[in-house]
């Protein structure tokens, strides 16, 4: 059963300009999420925009946006075979378990200046 669909979109050239501000990427992704985008060199700012509006997309998901969430308690990163994942924690966890979702279905895109996520969560 779906619990909750959201979608967004993430002007790409806006992480060139979180990059360049010290301890703003930190304060929006984990660890992770940030060398993972590093390493792919002139597609860091795709990988970004895509992480940030999956995140976005998964407070749409839960009907009450991020409201009381920490944004590095959520984590979307590649699987094995390069399929995106969505891993939550902390403040994270609790809304997903708050809204009844057990499992989350997350979908990423960009093309040149625009990143666009998608998330379903699922009971």
């Amino acid at each position: 059963m779906i619990k909750g669909i959201g979608i967004d979109i993430v002007y790409v050239h806006r992480m060139k300009r979180w990059r360049t501000t010290p301890g703003l990427l930190e304060r929006f992704f984990h660890g992770e999420e940030i060398s993972a985008a590093l390493e792919k060199g002139n597609g860091a700012d795709q990988s970004l925009a895509a992480r940030f509006a999956a995140k976005e997309a998964f407070g749409k998901a839960l009907g009450t946006g991020l409201r009381g969430i920490v944004l590095k308690d959520i984590m979307v990163k590649n699987n094995h075979d390069g399929q995106p994942e969505m891993l939550v924690s902390g403040t994270a966890l609790s809304a997903l378990e708050s809204c009844g979702a057990e499992k989350i279905h997350v979908s990423l895109t960009h093309e040149r200046d625009d990143a666009i996520a998608m998330v379903v969560l699922e009971k």
